[in-house]
């Protein structure tokens, strides 16, 4: 008897993503995470120039 994964669709562990779907997925995961932190940056430094005027 085989067992049956749990049919979600993802993978464990570090596994690299194999398909081009997986691949743009985690591409545009990364890439959101950098303009979301330059984004809080640019924010801190306008309130930080505030601050100081």
């Amino acid at each position: 008897m085989v067992a049956k994964s749990s049919g979600n669709g993802r993978k464990k562990g570090g596994e690299k993503p194999s398909t081009r779907e997986d691949r743009l997925k985690a591409a545009l995961k990364a890439n959101m995470g950098r303009r979301k932190a330059q984004a809080r940056a640019r924010a801190a430094s306008t309130n930080d120039k505030n601050d100081n005027a």
